[in-house]
């Protein structure tokens, strides 16, 4: 399990089965997350023995979508702290993602934007989603590839032809 910590305290580690600990924070922070038997991979944040902040990720084939982050800090923290953690585990989710192959990362925004797009995340349309991750809950969904904001769906999916003028 790799381990790292951002200086303040905050120890970030991968996370796996079995995923009560983190399934009980999107929960007590009321936000949906998959059942445990799609989860794929997940990263959490810890201060002490502590579960703070939890990144949840389904995967379908070259593609996955992430659930969170979703981040528990005491009442009297900055709003700062909250987005520094959630920034964190975007962070590591989207280095271990290129690292297992993925080519395509989903996410719906939740209010989140600054992290998506600093992370390098843009909007996309719904019909982008790959069907093995299609019906989950929210609205709005980004995607990053590769790190870049620039691509597109053009070049993927099946060949058409293209019909020759008759002359």
């Amino acid at each position: 399990m790799a381990r790292s910590s951002s200086g303040s305290g905050v120890r970030y580690e991968r996370l796996s089965t079995p995923w009560d600990p983190s399934l009980s924070l999107f929960s007590f922070a009321g936000a949906w997350a998959p059942a445990a038997a799609s989860l794929a991979v997940g990263w959490g944040a810890w201060e002490g023995e502590r579960l703070s902040g939890a990144l949840l990720g389904e995967r379908a084939g070259t593609a996955a979508m992430l659930h969170g982050p979703v981040v528990v800090t005491p009442p009297d923290s900055p709003p700062e702290t909250a987005f520094e953690v959630a920034g964190h585990l975007v962070a590591q989710a989207l280095e271990q993602s290129e690292a297992d192959g993925i080519e395509t990362v989903y996410t719906r925004p939740q209010g989140l934007d600054r992290i998506w797009v600093r992370s390098g995340f843009i909007p996309i349309p719904e019909a982008e989603l790959p069907k093995g991750l299609r019906g989950r809950p929210g609205i709005g969904l980004f995607g990053w590839r590769g790190g870049t904001a620039l691509w597109s769906a053009a070049g993927r999916g099946p060949v058409r032809r293209r019909s020759v003028p008759s002359r």
